[in-house]
């Protein structure tokens, strides 16, 4: 036995309990005092979850599910579901939320993989790299607002981009008054303001991933694109959910170019959920209505949501049994 046992075995019961228990009261003290301060520095976050997200998510819920009179003249009363069961009786709602669902389909994974793409191309070894970076951020940087008025003129009957393609022999094109090209004019538009900001992150992600990866990807004589797929895309999880989940966020409450460029036309083609509800809202004055729009989008927004959590999560070894 060594002299420390010897001298532990010597120290009395009572005095071994008291040392325990002393440096247990720190411990417990330590850790109630960390809570107290991460409790502080968190309030002003957890404020604003709950006064702008969590308290509207709940006040939308219980007024769609009472119906008055348009203009809020008359009081509203409760009316359960009846709200839901009018707006999925409309055929103009209900062309409303396919378009919302297949535009979302479409322009979320399509810009996550330009951006991408060009993150993959801006972290090769290229001349200036960090100037072509600044130069695709630039319209991320623009006002939602003036970046749409910039592409309102661009589009226009008259403008650039039909003066370019007349002076190519080509016809001008109606991009925003057409049904059939009004959308893809709108995706353009958001497409130029986010794949800059998108980039960003991913850009981050690729250079977070060690070169010892790639180098042993080259030693088996992995080709550029088997080493993308088996290394780098899972090696990118994180990032690529976290933009996937934010792009597709950013989309379904799309709004402003909507609204700037088409105002929900040609023949309500351009006409997203966000945008049908805000009308609902406040061009039309029935709010109970517009809150029922609000939480059939949410609804719809987090099935997405979580169907990418689930698509893209991580795999986690399974814990041996002992």
């Amino acid at each position: 036995m060594s002299v420390q046992a010897r001298a532990a075995a010597r120290t009395p019961a009572t005095q071994r309990r008291g040392a325990g228990g002393g440096l247990g009261r720190r411990r417990s003290r330590r850790r109630t005092k960390e809570l107290f301060w991460a409790a502080v520095f968190l309030l002003p976050a957890l404020i604003a979850i709950v006064s702008m997200r969590i308290a509207p998510t709940v006040s939308a819920a219980v007024s769609s599910l009472h119906q008055g009179f348009p203009g809020g003249v008359l009081a509203a009363e409760f009316s359960g579901l009846a709200n839901y069961s009018e707006l999925f009786g409309n055929d103009m709602f209900r062309d409303t939320v396919i378009r919302t669902i297949v535009f979302n389909v479409i322009i979320n994974p399509l810009q996550v993989a330009i951006a991408l793409i060009i993150s993959v191309l801006l972290t090769r070894k290229i001349v200036a790299p960090n100037l072509w970076r600044m130069l695709v951020f630039v319209p991320a940087t623009v006002p939602i607002v003036g970046s749409s008025i910039v592409w309102g003129i661009a589009f226009r009957q008259d403008g650039p981009i039909n003066a370019i393609l007349a002076a190519l022999g080509g016809n001008p094109q109606p991009f925003l008054t057409s049904p059939s090209q009004a959308m893809a004019s709108i995706m353009v538009v958001i497409s130029w303001i986010g794949i800059g900001y998108w980039m960003l992150f991913l850009v981050s992600g690729l250079q977070s991933i060690p070169d010892e990866y790639l180098e042993a990807a080259k030693l088996d004589r992995a080709g550029t694109i088997r080493t993308f797929f088996s290394i780098t895309i899972p090696l990118l999880k994180r990032p690529l959910l976290f933009v996937l989940v934010a792009d597709t966020v950013a989309n379904f409450v799309l709004f402003v170019p909507i609204q700037m460029l088409t105002n929900g036309g040609p023949q309500n083609s351009t006409t997203m959920q966000m945008f049908n509800a805000y009308r609902t809202t406040y061009t039309y004055s029935s709010k109970n209505l517009g809150a029922a729009e609000v939480m059939i989008l949410t609804v719809i927004m987090l099935a997405f949501v979580a169907l990418q959590f689930r698509l893209l999560r991580e795999d986690r070894p399974t814990r041996r049994k002992r």
